[in-house]
C-alpha cells in the first residue's frame, strides 16, 4: 500500500473531519523518531475515531515538510496527515472539527534535543 494516499490537503482533511470523528496531533516529526511512534500510539489508544497528524514547521528543519509527512504517513497508527499551507497550523486548527487536539511541538523540541545530546555523547567517546 502506498501510504502517501494518507496525505491530505487542508480542504480534504476538513471534509474528513466533518464525516468521521478524528483526533488531531500536531508536531514537527523532524526527524521522525521511535519516541514519536510511541507517543502517537499512546494518543491513538486513548482516542476515539481516526488519528490525523498535522506536520508543523520547526525553526530550522532537517527534512522538508513533505518528506516528514511521508514518514508519518508510513506509521500504522496514523490515518491521515496534513501539511498546512505556509507551515502555520493555526488556521486549519481553528476550522477542524476534532474530538481532541494534542500539541506536540514542545515534546518534539525535547526529543530533538535528547537526540542531539545522544549523538554528541557517542561521538565524544
Amino acid at each position: 500500500m502506498d501510504t502517501r494516499i494518507k496525505i491530505l490537503d487542508e480542504k480534504q482533511a476538513l471534509e474528513v473531519a466533518e464525516r468521521e470523528p478524528v483526533s488531531v496531533v500536531t508536531g514537527w516529526f523532524d526527524p521522525l523518531l521511535a519516541a514519536h511512534a510511541e507517543r502517537l500510539a499512546g494518543i491513538r489508544a486513548g482516542s476515539e475515531g481516526r488519528l490525523m497528524a498535522v506536520v508543523t514547521e520547526p525553526v530550522r528543519p532537517v527534512l522538508a515538510a513533505r518528506a516528514r509527512a511521508e514518514l508519518v504517513a508510513g506509521l500504522r497508527m496514523v490515518d491521515y496527515v496534513v501539511v498546512p499551507e505556509g507551515g502555520n497550523p493555526e488556521p486549519f486548527l481553528a476550522c477542524v472539527r476534532a474530538r481532541a487536539v494534542f500539541r506536540e511541538e514542545e515534546g518534539d523540541a525535547r526529543r530533538q534535543q535528547e537526540l542531539i545530546q545522544h549523538v554528541q555523547r557517542r561521538n565524544a567517546g
